[in-house]
């Protein structure tokens, strides 16, 4: 008689750790956080929380970043972009080694974001909800949200983090052209 087969344990390492814990806290955070601000605040009506610097005001965004629009289109075709971010996102993320830490923070704070817009824009045509609201008395910086300060925060830990490693084998060619390129033989 042969023993029922186990299935293999399933380890997982700081890549995927990392990335679901983040991923989840802030899609579930930002989702959270746009139905508080539906509830209790009125649209365009601000509200201070550190005057001036920090305030809510409900608005939604129909666009994009900072209110970028095509159109009627808008809605479809920055869903579709998003739709296809996530995608990408999910391929370089299995693309990651196990032992990775910071590559899978960084596009799960992305892809959180961009689950958590999308979200928005499937759920309604009134657009994306938008109610931070930072600045001075004199300039005001665009309503955003949770799901934009993940994307944001993601895709400059990812710039930098293509940067440090363009740095890295930049140095890594320059010592490799250094130890295979002929030297002066003085007896020549």
């Amino acid at each position: 008689m042969t023993e029922p087969t186990q299935p293999p344990s399933v380890t997982t390492g700081p890549r995927d750790r990392i990335f679901w814990s983040l991923l989840l806290f802030v899609a579930v955070t930002d989702f959270a956080s746009k139905r508080w601000a539906e509830r209790a605040l009125g649209l365009h009506v601000p509200e201070d929380v550190l005057a001036p610097w920090l305030r809510w005001t409900l608005t939604y965004n129909t666009g994009a970043a900072m209110n970028l629009s095509l159109g009627g289109a808008s809605r479809i075709i920055f869903s579709l972009v998003a739709l296809g971010m996530i995608v990408y996102l999910f391929q370089l993320y299995r693309q990651t080694s196990p032992a990775s830490r910071a590559t899978p923070a960084a596009l799960a704070l992305i892809a959180a974001g961009a689950f958590g817009n999308l979200l928005d824009r499937l759920r309604h045509t009134k657009g994306v909800v938008d109610f931070i609201d930072v600045g001075t008395a004199n300039w005001r910086f665009w309503t955003f949200n949770v799901a934009d300060m993940g994307v944001t925060t993601g895709a400059i830990l990812l710039a930098l983090l293509l940067w440090r490693e363009g740095e890295h084998s930049e140095k890594l060619a320059a010592s490799l052209t250094q130890a295979t390129s002929p030297t002066d033989d003085p007896a020549s």
